[in-house]
């Protein structure tokens, strides 16, 4: 095996989150590998449960050192946590470049980081962009962002906040007209995205070599997505997988800045509701922001991704939300 970003390829990864849902699915995809060598950062009182064949380091956040003591000698750095508690990010970015981990692959998961406007108005632009920069500032690693935007089987069954499917009641609120398609990724198929990624040489092997290498994706974001969809494809969806007709749903619409407007206010009101509601109408907006498939192509061809079966994540939100995994 390989041991280093040195001789062209990475097998020492760090992740912090290794326990959660995403993080998991990365960890357990990044182990099938065979080529990696996996440390899960935890804080000291986590209970998380990390998958079997991953190391374990304790860090303190309120302590740099044992941040950066941590990541010495690691390839690469991935981050994955809560929309709402990144505020960590800074000091493992800063930990990182104190112990020159040469890649780091920050907590994007959701949107085209090039929309600047798109992030801005759904208030998690700002921050992620601010690790990028000081990843940047800082010197010592590059960035790859992820963009997959909104993890399909996740949100589809979050509830009407969400993608606007009530399952229990058998509603959807379309915004607009609910033709605005969007990319859409899996959990299962951002996870792959990552390890396939981080299994790339660093380095073409000579100036003939036209493979895929880590180092065309420095500094910038890699798309990928699942399916290319509307609120009306994923209704569509839906009554094939529920075995019901359109008749027996409830359809509703909404202006997309009338929804807007209502999820600022709702979520400035102190409502986190609000939130959900704003960062997911914003994504349907009919300025074509969501569908980045059309501006930048997608990297799944490179990245070795699986055409995926619509149906059977649909099926997958559908008993989330029958159990009510989690609903907004």
């Amino acid at each position: 095996m390989v041991t280093s970003t040195r001789q062209n390829y990475i097998e020492k990864v760090a992740i912090v989150g290794a326990g959660g849902q995403m993080g998991t699915l990365i960890t357990e995809a990044l182990l099938k590998t065979g080529k990696h060598h996996i440390t899960a950062i935890t804080r000291a009182d986590s209970t998380s449960k990390i998958p079997a064949g991953v190391e374990i380091k304790k860090v303190d956040y309120e302590d740099p050192a044992s941040l950066t003591e941590a990541l010495r000698g690691q390839d690469a750095l991935i981050i994955t946590m809560n929309v709402m508690s990144q505020g960590q990010s800074a000091k493992l970015i800063e930990a990182a470049a104190a112990a020159n981990v040469p890649w780091v692959l920050p907590n994007e998961y959701i949107y085209d980081p090039t929309e600047t406007k798109l992030g801005e108005d759904a208030l998690v632009g700002l921050v992620k962009r601010a690790d990028r920069n000081l990843i940047e500032k800082l010197g010592k690693s590059s960035w790859i962002a992820i963009c997959c935007s909104f993890w399909y089987e996740y949100s589809l069954s979050a509830g009407p906040l969400a993608c606007g499917f009530d399952f229990e009641n058998r509603s959807v609120t379309f915004i607009d007209d609910g033709t605005t398609k969007i990319n859409t990724s899996t959990w299962p198929q951002t996870a792959l995205a990552v390890a396939h990624l981080l299994s790339l040489k660093v380095l073409p092997d000579d100036a003939n070599d036209k493979s895929a290498t880590l180092s065309q994706f420095r500094n910038k974001p890699a798309y990928i997505s699942s399916f290319l969809l509307s609120q009306k494809d994923m209704l569509e969806s839906v009554l094939r997988v529920t075995g019901t007709k359109e008749s027996d749903w409830k359809i509703e619409h909404e202006a997309h800045e009338v929804r807007f407007a209502a999820g600022v206010a709702q979520f400035k009101g102190g409502d986190r509701r609000g939130f959900v509601k704003l960062l997911y109408t914003r994504g349907f907006y009919p300025d074509g922001c969501g569908n980045y498939e059309a501006r930048h192509g997608l990297h799944n061809e490179i990245l070795r991704l699986p055409k995926e079966d619509l149906d059977e994540f649909t099926r997958i939100a559908v008993d989330r939300a029958e159990r009510k995994v989690l609903v907004f």
